[in-house]
């Protein structure tokens, strides 16, 4: 059984078992987290989709850890014009294991 969930922003198909890493999410390590906003849920050929969620449908993570991801280095340059600017980024995440996929 495979669900598709909505958390910071994105969308992302999640089965039982899973490492996910979504947006940093406000728990502790080793907390159960719920996700209610569940858009869709399959299981071989049937499917069933909410409109826009599914009623009663819960998809139970567990946080494996947080962390931040790689830096992505951003440079902005024009020729001849004596510009340059460098900035660098690095994005905070939280790291899923999914336990438990209801409806």
């Amino acid at each position: 059984m495979y669900a598709v969930i909505a958390t910071g922003g994105k969308q992302y198909r999640v089965e039982q078992g899973d490492i996910l890493r979504v947006e940093k999410l406000n728990a502790e390590e080793g907390e159960t987290v719920d996700f209610d906003q569940v858009l869709m849920m399959g299981s071989g050929d049937s499917v069933n989709i909410g409109a826009p969620y599914i009623d009663g449908g819960k998809v139970s993570a567990e946080v494996r850890a947080h962390g931040r991801a790689k830096k992505i280095e951003i440079i902005k340059f024009k020729r001849r014009k004596h510009h340059r600017k460098q900035m660098g980024h690095r994005q905070s995440y939280t790291e899923l294991v999914i336990k438990e996929i209801s409806q």
